[in-house]
C-alpha cells in the first residue's frame, strides 16, 4: 500500500495532502522518495525559517536532548531562560509565557485579556473579519469564517468581529466593555492582507480613549518573516500582547505569549499552565533560531531578498494583468492574488519542482525559508511565469 493509501486507513481525514512522500530536506530543498527534488517555497507554512537541517538548530537539539528532554515546569530550566531573555531583548516586551503552538498562545492571550478585564468590568473580545487564529474554541470564537466554524457552535460569549481594515467598523465596535482587540496586522491565511497605517493609528487612538488591550497575532508574520522582527512594526503599532509560534521552535512545537505593562502581571501561579509548553529541546532550538535571525543577519537578508521577490512578482502582474489582480506583503511573506482559483497553479508549480500553496481560494502564498537567495527567487518566478502563460493560452 502506498503512502496515500496508508493515510486513508490510519488517520482522521482532516488534511488534503500533496501527493508527495518527503524523505529528507536540506536548506530550501525537499527530496521525495522517488528521487525528485523540490524547492520549498512555503517552508512548512512559515515554520522552517532557516530551511531544513540547519546546522545550528541540529546542534542545539542534539546537545540539549543529551542533557534532558523534559522536566516539567516545576523546575527552573536554562534553555527556557535563554530563549526568554533573547525574545525579550529582541522584542522590548516585559515577560513571556511559553506554550506548545500558535493556537495555544492565542488561547492564553484571550485568558489574559479576560482576567485583566474582569476587575475592570470589561469582558468583550473583539477581532477582525477574515482572520485565522487557530482551531480551538477560543480561537474560533473570535473568527468569522464559516469554513472553520461550521458545526462547532456555540462559541464563547461576548466575542464580536468587525470588518478588517474598516476604521468606521472599528469605531462602531469598540467601547467601555471592550477588554481586548485581537488582529493580525498582516493576515496570513486570510490572503496576505495588511492593514493600513491609518487603521493601525485609529486602533491606537481608540485604545488611548477606551483603555482596552491590543493583542497582535504574529504567529505567521513574526520573528523576522517580514524583514522586521514583528509585522506590526511596519505600521508603527505597539500592541500590549503578542502571540508567536511557527518558526520559534526551529520546526519543533513551540508557541509564546509576550506581554508588557499590566498585561504582563495578570497571570499568577495556578491561573494558567502547560505540561509541555516551553519544552527544553524546543527552547534550545528556538534560541539557535533567534541567534541566526537577529544576530546572524538573516532578518536583514530577508528584507533585501523580499524586495527582489516582490519586484519579480509585480513584473509578472504587469505581464499577466488579466490573471494577476494584486501582489502584496512584506519581506518573505508575500501573496499573489489571482483572478482565477489558485489550486491549479499550485499543482502546475509542483510539476515544475517548486512547492507553493494557495490560501483564500485565489491567493498564491509565498512564505519560504528566510535563507533563500536570488537564484531561488528567479527559479520560482520563471516556473510561475510558465504556469501563468499556460493559463493565458
Amino acid at each position: 500500500m502506498d503512502a496515500a493509501g496508508r493515510d486513508a486507513t490510519l488517520f482522521m481525514h482532516t488534511y488534503k495532502r500533496l501527493p508527495l512522500e518527503i524523505v529528507r530536506g536540506e536548506g530550501p530543498w525537499l527530496f521525495a522518495r522517488d528521487g525528485s527534488r523540490y524547492l520549498d517555497m512555503f517552508g512548512g507554512i512559515a515554520v522552517n525559517a532557516l530551511g531544513h537541517a540547519h546546522p545550528a538548530v541540529l546542534r542545539a537539539i542534539t546537545e540539549q536532548a543529551g542533557r534532558y528532554i523534559h522536566l516539567s515546569n516545576y523546575f527552573h530550566q536554562e534553555p527556557q531562560q535563554r530563549l526568554a531573555d533573547a525574545l525579550l531583548r529582541a522584542s522590548g516586551y516585559d515577560r513571556v509565557f511559553f506554550a506548545n503552538s500558535g493556537t495555544e498562545a492565542i488561547e492564553g492571550a484571550l485568558k489574559i485579556a479576560r482576567r485583566w478585564g474582569a476587575s475592570r468590568g470589561r469582558h468583550e473580545l473583539l477581532a477582525m473579519s477574515g482572520a485565522f487564529h487557530g482551531r480551538t474554541m477560543g480561537a474560533l470564537s473570535i473568527m468569522d469564517r464559516d469554513k472553520y466554524r461550521n458545526g462547532f457552535a456555540p462559541f464563547l460569549p461576548q466575542c464580536r468581529v468587525c470588518e478588517f481594515g474598516s476604521i468606521e467598523s472599528l469605531q462602531e465596535s469598540v467601547g467601555a466593555q471592550t477588554a481586548a482587540v485581537t488582529l493580525e496586522y498582516i493576515q496570513g491565511e486570510g490572503g496576505i492582507r495588511p492593514v493600513s497605517r491609518d487603521f493601525a493609528k485609529a486602533l491606537d487612538d481608540l485604545r488611548a480613549r477606551f483603555g482596552f488591550l491590543i493583542i497582535a497575532d504574529e504567529i505567521q508574520s513574526g520573528i523576522g518573516r517580514t524583514g522586521a522582527f514583528f509585522g506590526f512594526e511596519h505600521f508603527g503599532a505597539s500592541p500590549d500582547i503578542v502571540t508567536l509560534a511557527k518558526p520559534l521552535g526551529g520546526g519543533l512545537p513551540l508557541g509564546a505569549i509576550l506581554a508588557k505593562g499590566d498585561a504582563a502581571t495578570v497571570l499568577e501561579p495556578g491561573t494558567h499552565g502547560t505540561t509541555f509548553g516551553g519544552n527544553p529541546v524546543a527552547c534550545a532550538a528556538g534560541a539557535a533560531v533567534l541567534g541566526e535571525i537577529v544576530e546572524g543577519g538573516v532578518m536583514r537578508h530577508c528584507a533585501g531578498i523580499g524586495r527582489l521577490f516582490r519586484a519579480r512578482l509585480e513584473g509578472l502582474q504587469r505581464e499577466f494583468p488579466a490573471l494577476v489582480r494584486d501582489v502584496r506583503g512584506f519581506g518573505l511573506m508575500l501573496g499573489m492574488e489571482l483572478t482565477v482559483p489558485g489550486d491549479p497553479v499550485v499543482s502546475a508549480m509542483q510539476g515544475k519542482g517548486v512547492l507553493i500553496n494557495c490560501t483564500d481560494t485565489t491567493v498564491l502564498r509565498f512564505v519560504p525559508p528566510l535563507i533563500i537567495d536570488e537564484e531561488h527567487v528567479e527559479t520560482t518566478c520563471a516556473a510561475l511565469r510558465d504556469c501563468l502563460a499556460d493559463l493565458r493560452a
